[in-house]
């Protein structure tokens, strides 16, 4: 790679890339059974099983299980009619999307969309653990990214979440 465009970037990214906290906070998988999933990677694999909750607002029920300093989010459709049973319908079970832990979410989607990056979400929406945004694909190459912003950033009190310690399900 020539320092020009490691200068440069990718997409307009500056070569030093996302401004991550320093770790991926999840990494999703759609299955078709949660409660066979859960007990595969908890009996299986030993991750400690961490939640399950349901998310109406997304028409699935997941669960986090820990994997180190990270989590693994299983990912189940909870009608035939939402985005993530199409998902499963069209490509199976398997990943599904990796989660980005950033420091401000809002700053970081405005400064991706001027680079011209594709967003699902332009502003941070409620999620399970923190305020979240999707980039799409098509500007990821063939991945959905999700960002989530760490606990206790500036949008957790614009999206009226209390104490990180006091997580409740959204």
């Amino acid at each position: 790679m020539s320092a020009a465009s490691r200068e440069a970037g990718v997409n307009g990214i500056p070569s030093d890339g996302l401004p991550v906290s320093g770790r991926i906070h999840h990494v999703a998988t759609v299955v078709r059974d949660l409660d066979i999933a859960v007990k595969f990677h908890a009996e299986v694999l030993g991750l400690p099983l961490e939640q399950i909750a349901d998310v109406p607002s997304q028409e699935v029920r997941i669960a986090f299980l820990t994997a180190g300093d990270s989590k693994i989010e299983l990912v189940a459709p909870t009608n035939s009619t939402s985005g993530v049973a199409r998902f499963l319908e069209t490509k199976g079970e398997g990943f599904h999307h990796l989660c980005l832990e950033v420091a401000d979410i809002d700053a970081e989607l405005q400064r991706l969309a001027a680079t011209g990056i594709q967003l699902i979400n332009a502003v941070a929406v409620e999620g399970v653990e923190g305020p979240v945004a999707f980039l799409h694909p098509k500007s990821c190459h063939g991945i959905l990214v999700e960002l989530i912003e760490a606990p206790g950033g500036p949008a957790w009190k614009r999206l009226g979440y209390g104490d990180p310690a006091q997580l409740r399900i959204r």
